[in-house]
């Protein structure tokens, strides 16, 4: 049986999809379910369910927020993880959680690959590195997936917020500073799937293929959806933003294609289908 922990999210809800079509038994929890900032909490909801594997697809991920917000992005960024990853271990099951290219200063000009050393901008970054740190020496049957920029039908993302801004507004201005991968949650979920079979635990790197600035995932996403306005470069420092954010954070996926011996398709093929879906 496996435990999907922060199951209402983008990738949670992609991970549930591809269980159903598999046949595969799983329990989708989110936060009305089991707080997994409590280990005591954790430790009675798996009691008696002959759990093997634990996803945990739950994270503070408001980048800006967090810097007000340190104590609460504490504890689901680095504590929550850490603590579901000794409950896995004491009930012998996988554990999988996810990371971020934030934990990256964007000081590379080329993809970052897993042996590259990091060193996050913001307390989301900083809080994300930690949990992947402590979850790593704790458990020595955990996966730990950096990913970047997700989109899903599911939630909120920046493609909807693009899509939904183009609905009341004539003119948007998108940066160009910050580039990066868009990665589709429902690839996301496949290809960690494909990994997680494997059982070759450790840290990895999964995003879509090629790169693209926000402006140019914004260009395209408004391109495919025929909007008529004006799209605008803009620089993010013409945005009031509270957390620092890095120039870029390209994550190298080679590791893990090489692993599952199949490619990841690049960010415009999973826009495609993404919009397909909606």
């Amino acid at each position: 049986m496996i435990l999907i922990t922060g199951a209402n999210g983008q990738l949670g809800y992609d991970f549930q999809r591809l269980f159903k079509s598999e046949n595969i038994d799983f329990i989708a929890t989110d936060v009305n379910d089991l707080d997994i900032t409590d280990i005591n909490k954790i430790r009675e909801f798996v009691k008696d369910k002959n759990i093997d594997m634990i996803i945990n697809c739950a994270a503070y991920n408001n980048v800006d927020k967090a810097e007000d917000e340190v104590e609460i992005c504490t504890k689901l960024n680095t504590q929550a993880p850490y603590e579901l990853s000794i409950v896995a271990r004491e009930i012998g099951a996988d554990f999988v959680t996810y990371s971020t290219d934030f934990v990256f200063d964007g000081t590379k000009n080329s993809p970052y690959t897993e042996e590259d050393i990091p060193n996050p901008l913001s307390v989301y970054g900083k809080t994300k590195l930690e949990g992947e740190r402590k979850v790593l020496a704790s458990y020595d049957r955990s996966f730990v997936i950096r990913t970047s920029w997700v989109f899903g039908v599911a939630n909120n993302n920046f493609n909807k917020q693009v899509m939904n801004w183009s609905k009341s507004k004539d003119i948007l201005s998108i940066v160009d500073d910050q580039i990066s991968s868009p990665t589709y949650s429902k690839d996301l979920a496949y290809y960690s799937w494909e990994l997680i079979k494997t059982k070759k635990y450790g840290l990895y790197h999964l995003s879509n293929g090629d790169e693209a600035s926000k402006y140019d995932q914004a260009k395209y996403v408004l391109d495919k959806i025929s909007w008529c306005g004006t799209l605008n470069p803009a620089k993010t420092s013409d945005f009031n933003l509270k957390a620092k954010r890095a120039p870029y954070t390209k994550l190298d996926s080679s590791k893990i294609e090489k692993i599952i011996n199949k490619k990841i398709p690049n960010w415009k093929e999973g826009i495609d289908r993404f919009l397909a879906e909606l």
